[in-house]
């Protein structure tokens, strides 16, 4: 164990805190459709809302698949051919599935395919394996993510509104992530 893990520990228990967070807006019925980057709900009917400490114990146990839904940034579409376009690097909790793009409100049909492919990979076939979503800190499209996986009849989902933001605060290790290639 690192010599600092206790002190990243207690501040990841206080970052998970909901009394000291920031107030959270009341839970929807549908999805999130706009204005992503915003304060999200403390709770998700139907899904476990997981704690930086909680989702660190679940990740070392190796308990449940993490799934990160943060969207790729696109090529520009008015960059020249020749330019060499280089992604920005994801640095997400390891061993993730990145499934990109798929945490928005409304999904075109292949891209919500390419989700139900990606849930079915993550969790091995099972409904009942356990999900955990997750992006960023205030980010909507994780809480869209495993709206929609209930939606689809997964039964173990769970929601880490703190996404990799709370983990890397907490200390805990990330690792660079390619998506999961799309068909």
């Amino acid at each position: 164990m690192r010599a600092d893990a206790p002190l990243a520990m207690g501040l990841a228990a206080l970052l998970s805190c909901p009394a000291i967070a920031q107030e959270a807006p009341p839970e929807p019925d549908s999805y999130r459709t706009e204005d992503y980057r915003a304060p999200t709900p403390a709770t998700l009917k139907g899904a476990r809302v997981l704690t930086s400490v909680q989702a660190h114990e679940l990740w070392a146990a190796r308990g449940a698949a993490f799934i990160d839904v943060l969207p790729q940034a696109p090529r520009p579409a008015n960059l020249a051919p020749e330019v060499v376009w280089r992604d920005k690097p994801r640095f997400d909790i390891p061993g993730s599935l990145w499934l990109p793009d798929t945490g928005y409100g409304a999904l075109a049909g292949t891209v919500e395919a390419y989700f139900r492919a990606g849930l079915r990979k993550a969790s091995n076939d099972d409904p009942d394996h356990e999900l955990v979503f997750y992006c960023l800190r205030d980010c909507w499209m994780s809480w869209n993510a495993a709206k929609r996986a209930i939606a689809a009849g997964y039964g173990k989902v769970d929601w880490y509104p703190w996404g990799s933001d709370g983990w890397a605060e907490a200390g805990w290790p990330l690792e660079q992530r390619l998506p999961e290639p799309r068909p």
